[in-house]
């Protein structure tokens, strides 16, 4: 048995008696087809379930109208708000939403971003794996004309579009909260070394307490690789100083999770005996019993709305006139961080 053909333009052209052209045209209500033909066109269209060739219309604009985004892992709920955020611009401005996660292995990111540029995506937004080092598989999609833009996990480096949140005004207010608390033995549970929020918590660290006239000890500042077991490594480490920590700053709240978790296995009382205060605000803290102290909100689904705006934008600015030898200017979008304290505790 012969397989039922998908109705084509030349097939409603045949039909009609008419020209492609002229098919075509009254499909997209061309003012210069007359109101009969384009009546007669698109009734016959929709009795034969007549859909475009996406395919075709993609090459004829070189426009996929979809847009890749590279996350870190899902399962977090900071990046399925980011999702939330990037999808309602994507929507608004008629693009799909590609999602992949490079589960924090630079060589899946790497993979990822040669697919998303094989599959003919117009543009990407990424937040990097926590040991992204290198940035050749992306600025190597500019002789592609592939934009990026970077969010919350961006380059250290200026030659980038970077939509993230200011990690120095929140840890300083997360710091100078503890410290007015009556804390003067504050934990840093830091993310890798390499990566960018890292450091800038580190330093912000070290500025307080200088402007506070308290000692810094080096030894109070720690790692975690963002596994439960590094995690635990990094909070036996803290809790092996002596005098012990009172308050530890996490990286992020599920990170304080499992320091929490750690800290009560050594006999420790939540936010008695060992304090706690972390980054991102997730919904999860509002149904703890004894939820961190405090958290600094980073706006996440704010961050994936920038970072689609800013893409988009960029993808507009292809398509306009230009000039070949106007300098590419880069967008560095600051949001705000801002400390939440928790009522419960």
């Amino acid at each position: 048995m012969k397989e039922d053909k998908l109705p084509t333009i030349k097939e409603i052209a045949r039909q009609l008696n008419v020209s492609v052209s002229t098919v075509s045209r009254a499909l997209h209500d061309h003012p210069g087809i007359g109101l009969r033909t384009r009546m007669r066109v698109q009734q016959l269209a929709r009795e034969l379930a007549y859909e475009p060739n996406q395919t075709a219309i993609f090459f004829k604009q070189r426009k996929t109208f979809t847009i890749g985004v590279v996350l870190p892992n899902l399962k977090e709920e900071f990046f399925s708000e980011a999702i939330n955020g990037i999808e309602e611009i994507a929507s608004q401005n008629k693009y799909s939403v590609l999602i992949s996660q490079s589960k924090d292995d630079v060589g899946r990111e790497r993979q990822i971003v040669t697919t998303m540029k094989n599959n003919r995506v117009d543009g990407i937004i990424v937040s990097l794996s926590k040991n992204t080092e290198s940035y050749e598989h992306f600025t190597a999609l500019k002789k592609y004309n592939i934009p990026v833009v970077f969010f919350d996990r961006v380059p250290t480096l200026p030659d980038f579009n970077k939509v993230y949140s200011n990690m120095n005004g929140g840890t300083r207010e997360a710091i100078e909260f503890l410290i007015d608390k009556g804390h003067r033995r504050i934990g840093v549970l830091n993310g890798p070394e390499k990566m960018r929020s890292s450091k800038e918590r580190t330093e912000t660290y070290k500025q307080v307490l200088i402007k506070k006239r308290l000692k810094i000890d080096l030894g109070l500042v720690t790692s975690t690789d963002l596994t439960p077991e590094g995690t635990y490594q990094a909070m036996k480490h803290l809790l092996s100083q002596r005098p012990r920590p009172t308050a530890i700053l996490a990286i992020n709240d599920y990170i304080a999770l499992d320091a929490m978790l750690y800290a009560r296995q050594q006999k420790l009382k939540i936010n008695k005996d060992i304090c706690f205060v972390s980054y991102a605000n997730l919904p999860i803290t509002s149904y703890l019993e004894t939820p961190p102290m405090a958290s600094v909100e980073q706006y996440p689904f704010q961050q994936g709305v920038r970072a689609a705006e800013v893409l988009i934008q960029l993808l507009s600015r292809a398509e306009g006139p230009g000039t070949p030898d106007e300098p590419e200017i880069f967008q560095n979008v600051v949001i705000n961080g801002q400390l939440v304290i928790h009522s419960k505790r």
